[in-house]
């Protein structure tokens, strides 16, 4: 199977979807033998060939100021599309409702393979943040969601996930499909945590506290900063580590200091290496993750691949799986409740640990599991098609216009072949031109050399006269 996976993200950029794609890419080939290609915006100093599938990058523009670090991809590329066209997927697989999706319709109109879109993130909250007109971000909202609704299938990370796509007018079918984790199951070893904590200020029976993802406000950082103040005024010592990155870091270190939370808190930043979150993972006692941004929580089920509990807010999708008191802890979301909770499991480490064994055997999904099931339902797609089950999407007007222009992309790698041809034609007339040239001129020194000896041995015999 030719699978083709879009986002508008890819290294040297990081993040939760980045990281979903990467391990498709890795797992559909290496687990089921699948042909991949990854079509991404192009980013600078990016080194595509070093991985073992092809990378197609398109045209991007610089909008790292004002998205804490990502391009904006430019999809109406001919040469990108001559190259997918020539990959030729059975499956287009998009990540990102923006570009990716538009590129994905794009092939779909040359190639008629079904798009499946995976719904990761609620974008809404990041538009509302970077378009301060409150009708031009609702404007980019309802475009983004007729994108998704030409997509002949949708995935939500969670049954959360999937009502927020419905909340923000979305009116076709959905289905859960999980991420998983590339956290393999089980404890780093003592030496490795040692090794990767030290310098830190972690002494030992001292509650270690772990956050780990973007430092952003809407990942619930403020509650956990007030809850914080609060268990510290209470007499109760620990450490609260964050790991991340993000455009609201400097304002959480700057909240710390005025909370007087700057002995008990450590900024990490951000930390890429596998091995070491793992590690981290380990070091710490109780993961907090407060945020009812996130649709899916992939830092919950890494969290668990290495016996440790999360606190999560009661009805949000991360909290999806949790019993509370058993493979985790689900509160309200404020920080006096926060508090309270901290207050009681501080004094008990064990029961801690206890619940972070209930949560690797509960609720770890592998990344392996995870894309045999996505695998198996390409599968079925595919099936559905050939048996023409697959459900006829409603006409968009956007329709029309990425049929004008897919053609009008057609039109342009057709000149552009031509081209080529003609190019190509002209190198090898010239070429042979210029070994014909070549040739007379290699006859006509050889002749004018016999000439030459011709007179020689005339004057030599005069001279013997």
């Amino acid at each position: 199977m030719k699978i083709c996976l879009l986002n508008d993200s890819f290294p040297p950029a990081m993040d939760g979807v980045v990281n979903v794609v990467l391990n498709y890419a890795d797992h559909l080939g290496k687990d089921h033998g699948a042909e991949v290609a990854v079509a991404t915006p192009e980013y600078p100093d990016a080194h595509y060939e070093r991985y073992p599938y092809r990378v197609i990058p398109y045209p991007s523009l610089d909008t790292t100021a004002l998205t804490s670090g990502y391009r904006a991809g430019l999809p109406f590329s001919g040469k990108a599309m001559e190259e997918l066209n020539t990959f030729g997927p059975d499956i287009i697989h998009s990540h990102c409702p923006v570009a990716s999706t538009i590129l994905a319709r794009l092939l779909r109109e040359q190639n008629e393979a079904p798009v499946v879109f995976t719904y990761h993130t609620k974008f809404d909250i990041d538009i509302h943040r970077a378009v301060k007109l409150p009708v031009a971000a609702e404007e980019t909202i309802r475009a983004m969601v007729a994108n998704i609704e030409a997509c002949d299938e949708v995935w939500a990370v969670s049954r959360g996930a999937g009502e927020n796509l419905r909340s923000l007018g979305y009116t076709g079918d959905w289905r859960v499909m999980h991420n998983g984790v590339d956290f393999a199951r089980g404890r780093v070893d003592e030496a490795t945590v040692a090794k990767v904590t030290a310098g830190y200020d972690l002494p030992a029976g001292v509650p270690v506290l772990l956050f780990v993802g973007r430092m952003m406000t809407y990942k619930g950082l403020p509650l956990i900063l007030d809850a914080l103040k609060l268990l510290m005024d209470a007499g109760q010592d620990f450490r609260m580590v964050f790991i991340g990155k993000g455009a609201d870091k400097a304002l959480m270190e700057e909240k710390a200091r005025t909370l007087g939370l700057e002995k008990k808190c450590i900024f990490v930043g951000p930390v890429y290496d596998r091995d070491e979150l793992r590690a981290w993972n380990t070091r710490a006692d109780l993961f907090l993750f407060p945020s009812t941004f996130d649709t899916n929580g992939l830092v919950v089920r890494e969290a668990a691949a290495c016996g440790l509990g999360c606190v999560l807010i009661k009805g949000s999708c991360a909290a999806e799986g949790i019993t509370d008191g058993r493979n985790g802890f689900l509160i309200d979301e404020s920080p006096a409740a926060m508090t309270a909770l901290l207050r009681e499991v501080c004094k008990d480490l064990p029961l801690l640990h206890q619940v972070g064994q209930h949560a690797m055997d509960e609720i770890y999904l592998s990344w392996q599991s995870a894309i045999n099931t996505a695998y198996d339902r390409y599968g079925a797609i595919l099936e559905l098609k050939k048996s023409g089950a697959l459900a006829p999407k409603r006409k968009l007007p956007t329709d029309y216009l990425v049929a004008l222009a897919s053609r009008s992309m057609e039109e342009l790698v057709r000149r552009r072949r031509i081209r080529q041809e003609l190019l190509s034609d002209f190198k090898e007339t010239a070429q042979g031109m210029m070994e014909n040239i070549q040739e007379a001129q290699k006859t006509a020194e050889q002749r004018w050399a016999r000439v030459a000896e011709d007179i020689q041995r005339e004057l030599d015999a005069l001279k013997k006269r």
